[in-house]
Parts: structure tokens; C-alpha cells; sequence
């Protein structure tokens, strides 16, 4: 069976629907969220960091707890709880937007929700992959479902800013609450097989972070990659949160110009999938580290005041290399890691690369008061090329090799 076969295994097929469904329904939420915030009555950019902070910091908080919970319990039911949760956040929101009662505690309460969901799910994410897909076609198995939710996501850049534009983003995100609860349906669905993952003696929760920590801490590759994208996702998250959306209200043309953005991106990361679906580097990492430079393009056109047509072409390459990277960077860390700590050691990743993200949702309103919205995005741009090079200067990035590929097993003799 080829790797394309992986698609008739029915709990990889369940996996890959509800994954792509609840990413469509989070690609609703970034232009109905941002502009929904914005028209209401006296919102300014910083009304928006205010929000998107109080969704971000959960996601800094609660993820340690998230892979530990990841690692305990069978994973299939944690994504469901996650999913669940994430459409109560959301429809919490949209009756907010449609009644018109949209107090900025109640709207900073409800987005945490959607946080706390993301910090819960991604951990158990990372690991239910290799319980489901084989180990020889774990790479395909994180592309495919990378075309999924990047096709959700194209769909849902555009379909989402045609419903802000038409029916307001109350609705909007009525819709992407109804998603993710489809997909905790789905997720429920997925029976894992007994004895699957390795059991090992039960430890207080300090006990497994202190494990976790260990080996997310013992590989160079790990935490210098970790360490680059914590000051990268703080730059793109002002970037794309807050800063982008303000300029493109001011002088792109709102939220379809945002949308069209949003769209460049998602279709660059379905051509990213064709890329990491054949690419085989033999320094997975290296690779990786290297394709974060091309991602400060999109803001530094922003900054700049690029046409609109350059911009989006930016964020199409922004998303190829993006979707390349996230490929080789779970795979290998599938391939490397010892699966009953893998969820934790994917909350030490995620707890890193985002813990500086709300400081940059906080900061991007006042930035642009202070210096101007393009310089703010152009400052963002130089923050990632920057900690991409340092990155490259480290050993362990640059020298981790992917393991040879396994030859197949010769026929038996009749």
C-alpha cells in the first residue's frame, strides 16, 4: 500500500476530518474576531491586544498542564474535551456580537476559553499522530493533514470575510463554534487501540513536567529552534494580529483586503504540502531553520506600503515555508521523541515559541500609537530575520540528520 493508502485507514480518515474541519472553522475567527472587535463602539487597536491577549496568555498558561494531561490520558477523548470547549468559547462570542452585550471583561473571558482549548489540544495533537499513522509514513501522514487544514484554511480566509462583510462577525464565529463542535464529535469517534502508548509508573504532575523537561531540555535542536520561534511568533502575532488588520483597515480596504491576505497565506501553505510530501533533507532541521527566513517578507511588504498584490504574493510565500517547516519540524520531533513524553515535550515547545506572543498582541497597539504602523511592522520583520540567523549559529541545528530510509523486507521464498 502506498502512502496515499493512509487515507482508506478509517481512524487516520476521522482524524484528518476533524482536524480539517475545526481548523476551517478557526480560519473564520482572525477577520471576524479583528473587525468585529474593531466596530464596536469606541474599540481602538489597543481594545483588540486586549482581547487577543486574554486568548493568547491561556495558551502560555496552561500548556505545561495540557501535555501532562496528554500524556496521562488516552488522547482521542483530551481533543475531544479541547474541541468542545473551544466551540463554547466561540459561541459565547457570537452572542455577545449579536445581542450587542459586549462588556470587554465578558468578550476577554470568552476568548480565553478558545485559549485554554488550543493549550489542552495541541500537546494531545502532536502525539495521537504516531498512534495512528506508521512510522515510515509519519511525514505524509503530517502533510496530509497539514492539505486538509490548509485547504480549511483558504476556504475559511474567504468565507469568513465574506460573512463579516455580509452578515457580521457575530455570525462568523456562530459558524465556527458550530465547527468545532462537529469536530469533537468526530474526534469522539476515533477508538484508539489497547495498549497503544507506553505506560509507565504514575508520577505527581511536577514529577512529569520535571521528565518532560529532561528531554526537551537534553536536545540542542529543541530549544534553540524553540527559543527563535518564542521572538518570531511575538513579532508575527503583533504583525498579523493586530498591526496588520489596523493598516488594512486604514488604507488596504478592510476586512476583504485583510481576507485576501489571510487567503495568500492558506494557498501557500497547500503548495507548501506538494514540497514536504516529496522533500526528504537529510539535515531536517537545518532545512527547516532555513525556510524561517523568507516568512519576514509579507511584513516587511506591509511596512512598506507594498500594493496589495505584492503583499498577498508575500504571504504565499510565507505560507509554503511555513507549512514546509511545521512538516519536518513534528516529524522529527515524532521520530525523536519517546512517545509516552511526547505530548509534554510538545508543551514545552508550544509553551515556548508562544510565550512571548501576548507580549506582542500587548505591545502592537501602543507601538503603532508611538511609531507609526509601518515602522512597527517593519521592526516586526527585522525581530525575525534576526533570530532566524542566531538560530543557524547552533550545532545541534545545523547537524541533526534524518534517519536513513529502512529498506523494504524481500518476498519470502515459496
Amino acid at each position: 500500500m502506498n502512502d496515499l493508502g493512509l487515507l482508506r485507514d478509517r481512524r487516520f480518515a476521522l482524524l484528518l476530518a476533524a482536524r480539517t474541519i475545526s481548523v476551517l472553522g478557526s480560519a473564520f475567527a482572525p477577520v471576524a474576531l479583528a473587525f468585529g472587535v474593531l466596530n464596536l463602539p469606541g474599540a481602538t487597536a489597543s481594545t483588540l491586544s486586549v482581547v487577543l491577549t486574554a486568548e493568547a496568555l491561556p495558551m502560555v498558561v496552561f500548556t505545561l498542564v495540557g501535555g501532562v494531561i496528554a500524556d496521562r490520558l488516552p488522547r482521542n477523548r483530551v481533543l475531544t474535551a479541547a474541541e468542545f470547549l473551544m466551540a463554547a468559547g466561540f459561541f459565547a462570542l457570537a452572542v455577545m456580537m449579536l445581542t450587542g452585550w459586549t462588556p470587554l471583561p465578558a468578550l476577554s473571558a470568552a476568548a480565553a476559553l478558545s485559549g485554554v482549548a488550543t493549550a489542552v489540544a495541541f500537546p494531545a495533537l502532536t502525539g495521537i499522530i504516531p498512534e495512528v499513522v506508521p512510522e515510515d509514513r509519519l511525514q505524509t501522514g503530517n502533510a496530509l493533514l497539514g492539505l486538509g487544514m490548509n485547504v480549511s484554511r483558504v476556504a475559511g480566509a474567504v468565507l469568513g470575510g465574506g460573512a463579516v462583510v455580509l452578515f457580521g462577525g457575530g455570525w462568523a464565529l456562530a459558524v465556527s463554534g458550530a465547527m468545532f463542535a462537529v469536530a469533537g464529535v468526530l474526534v469522539a469517534l476515533l477508538r484508539m487501540k489497547p495498549g497503544e502508548r507506553p505506560r509507565g509508573e504514575r508520577h505527581s504532575v511536577l514529577a512529569d513536567l520535571r521528565d518532560g523537561w529532561r528531554e526537551f531540555s537534553s536536545r540542542q535542536w529543541i530549544w534553540v529552534v524553540v527559543a527563535q520561534f518564542s521572538l518570531m511568533i511575538m513579532a508575527i502575532q503583533a504583525s498579523h494580529g493586530v498591526l496588520g488588520p489596523l493598516l488594512a483597515k486604514e488604507s488596504l480596504g478592510g476586512p476583504a483586503a485583510w481576507s485576501a491576505f489571510l487567503a495568500g497565506e492558506a494557498v501557500g501553505t497547500i503548495a507548501g504540502v506538494l514540497v514536504s510530501l516529496r522533500l526528504r533533507p537529510k539535515r531536517p532541521i537545518l532545512v527547516a531553520v532555513l525556510l524561517c527566513l523568507p516568512t519576514a517578507l509579507p511584513t516587511a511588504l506591509l511596512g512598506l506600503d507594498a500594493p496589495l498584490w505584492g503583499i498577498v504574493a508575500g504571504a504565499f510565500v510565507l505560507g509554503v515555508c511555513f507549512d514546509v517547516f511545521g512538516v519536518l519540524w513534528m516529524t522529527t520531533m515524532q521520530r525523536e521523541i519517546p512517545a509516552e513524553s511526547l505530548s509534554r515535550v510538545s508543551s514545552y515547545d508550544m509553551l515556548g515559541s508562544l510565550m512571548f506572543g501576548p507580549l506582542g498582541l500587548l505591545l502592537a497597539g501602543p507601538a503603532a500609537s508611538l511609531f507609526g504602523i509601518e515602522a512597527a511592522l517593519l521592526g516586526c520583520a527585522v525581530i525575525v530575520v534576526l533570530s532566524t540567523l542566531a538560530a543557524l549559529l547552533s550545532p545541534g541545528v545545523r547537524n541533526l540528520r534524518a534517519p536513513e530510509p529502512k529498506a523494504p523486507l524481500e518476498p519470502a521464498s515459496p
